[in-house]
């Protein structure tokens, strides 16, 4: 009888790894997409700080900067959300990643989701700053528009972050903390 168990729990071990597999091509896309973005924003950002070098001078050069800074904040913070998802991804389905800043240690799914939720909302309040900087025509009612939309999204993801620790699922204290209620406060 221990033969069948034993061949069950065998064959469900070889699917558990052919699934690890398959998270490994999440990672690895992630990854790329990840270090392509860098790259490009890298070679972006010396482009057109070289383009700008001849009319550094001139009124509209600083602002013209100041919006290719803003987009690269917006590509860097996207980048680095696709670098979260990649290292979360291992570290969840595949194994401990060495080497990582304690900020960056994901040990649940939920993790994962609450260190993305926060690069969204900066990345909304960037873009936003972006197309704020850059409103010069148009009526204030469509910019009034898309910060209300934009504001909307991230008071939701500030309900669900909320929500979230608050059943349970994302703790906010290190492994040997005690909590309020359990040190008596």
């Amino acid at each position: 009888m221990a033969a069948p168990r034993t061949s069950h729990r065998t064959s469900g071990n070889a699917l558990f790894g052919f699934t690890r597999l398959i998270v490994e091509f999440g990672v690895l896309s992630s990854f790329l997409f990840s270090l392509v973005l860098f790259v490009n924003g890298t070679v972006r950002t010396v482009t057109v700080i070289w383009e700008a070098l001849p009319n550094f001078s001139e009124a509209g050069t600083s602002k013209d900067l100041l919006v290719a800074a803003i987009e690269q904040t917006d590509n860097l913070l996207v980048a680095t959300a696709l670098l979260i998802i990649s290292l979360g991804l291992q570290s969840l389905f595949v194994g401990r990643v060495m080497n990582l800043p304690a900020w960056l240690h994901i040990r649940t799914f939920d993790d994962l989701k609450q260190k993305l939720l926060g690069i969204v909302v900066v990345a909304l309040a960037v873009k936003f700053f972006s197309v704020a900087i850059k409103w010069e025509n148009g009526s204030s009612q469509d910019i009034l528009t898309f910060g209300l939309g934009v504001a909307a999204v991230m008071l939701a993801i500030g309900a669900y972050s909320f929500i979230l620790a608050r059943l349970g699922a994302h703790p906010q204290q290190g492994e040997g903390d005690a909590s309020p209620d359990e040190a008596g406060h």
